[in-house]
């Protein structure tokens, strides 16, 4: 009997022990798979601030990168500036030699600038064998209706080309494109173009397309024509316009600063300045936008609307007091050869509103307008300007 309850006694203390045991491994369990869950919660907070910081690296290596190429294009166009006014001085610096220290006879000086002139009138009748002139507007024939109220809309000016390119509004980086001026007329609106995205946008409607390349107006603090590849959809060449205190062009269009005009004799620009109530014109390098003669018109900006530039002549379109006309009242020909007496008087027909541009088309002469939102095309009837 002694023995049985020895025997149970000791039963009862290793059932104890062993109750002890497991009681001790499930606590010790239990702190483990605590250690195990803030291990994990730990990790995965660590795994997502990686990302987080793996993100805002790349984002910020991304900004880097932006900002190193814009500025190497700044550098670029700094040194491309700083090249261009050396070519100028140094221009500046041949043409105007040492003021002598000794009176000029007036006579000399006039004698001088006649030679000048005659100089300048020879060298832009040599450029090409273009004497051509207006005579009157045989046709106008309304295209479309697209767009805003302003806008430019044009052809290649070069030659087999067929494309027709639209500038819609004053401020804006897309330009539609069209293979055929069937196509533009027969699409949608917009709906068969194609779209090219400029670097930069516009400013104005005093755009070109010419040689497979749009040459537009960019106006931050300075004015400044920029030359783009059509083909390879790239910035070519830029330059600023070299004359301060711009000013509208024209007085009924405040939004186009500069107008830039292809004709016969390749790429011009129309401008006006604080100091000058005229407008004046500048013969251009269409390759390396370098300005080869200026000219200071007398055409005023008051009630101007558009202009565009033939056979080296520039007409300028004004608003007349008649409802839905305007007319051609003020010519200048850089050769001398046309003044505002012996041009003839060209009316436009009736139109909507107002020009907002006239892109003269040397191999059509035709001129492409821009009215209100209307696209409108004017046949022109040219005559010889040795004619007068």
């Amino acid at each position: 009997m002694r023995g049985l309850v020895v025997l149970v006694t000791l039963a009862c203390f290793a059932t104890a022990q062993h109750q002890a045991l497991i009681d001790y491994l499930e606590r010790r369990l239990l702190a483990i798979e605590d250690r195990i869950s803030l291990w994990h919660e730990q990790t995965t907070r660590y795994a997502s601030e990686l990302r987080e910081l793996k993100q805002q690296m790349v984002s910020q290596l991304e900004n880097l990168d932006k900002e190193k190429e814009a500025l190497r294009m700044n550098l670029d166009g700094v040194g491309t500036r700083v090249d261009r006014v050396e070519r100028e001085l140094d221009y500046l610096e041949t043409q105007n030699g040492a003021q002598p220290c000794v009176d000029v006879d007036d006579k000399l000086i006039e004698q001088q600038v006649t030679l000048v002139k005659e100089k300048q009138r020879t060298k832009y009748s040599k450029l090409s064998d273009c004497s051509d002139m207006i005579s009157s507007i045989k046709a106008m024939k309304i295209l479309k209706r697209v767009g805003g109220p302003k806008g430019m809309w044009s052809k290649d000016t070069s030659r087999g080309s067929g494309k027709v390119y639209i500038f819609n509004g004053t401020d804006d980086d897309t330009i539609h494109e069209f293979s055929s001026v069937q196509d533009f007329t027969r699409s949608l609106g917009m709906s068969q173009s194609k779209t090219l995205k400029l670097p930069t946008a516009w400013k104005g409607t005093g755009h070109v397309v010419y040689n497979n390349h749009a040459y537009y107006i960019n106006q931050a603090e300075e004015v400044m024509v920029v030359k783009y590849d059509m083909k390879n959809n790239s910035v070519t060449d830029s330059a600023v316009f070299p004359v301060q205190d711009h000013v509208p062009v024209y007085g009924l269009t405040p939004e186009t600063v500069m107008d830039l005009a292809v004709d016969e004799e390749g790429l011009w620009a129309i401008y006006a300045t604080r100091q000058n109530r005229h407008i004046s014109l500048a013969k251009m390098d269409a390759n390396s936008l370098d300005i080869e003669q200026m000219w200071d018109t007398n055409c005023p900006r008051e009630n101007a609307e558009a202009a565009f530039v033939i056979c080296g002549t520039l007409y300028v379109v004004y608003n007349t007091k008649q409802p839905g006309r305007s007319r051609v009242q003020c010519v200048f020909d850089v050769n001398d050869m046309v003044t505002n007496e012996d041009a003839p008087l060209v009316y436009f027909p009736k139109r909507y509103g107002a020009h907002s541009s006239l892109k003269y088309n040397p191999q059509e002469q035709l001129l492409y307008a821009w009215d209100d939102g209307y696209q409108i095309l004017y046949k022109l009837i040219m005559k010889k300007k040795l004619e007068i």
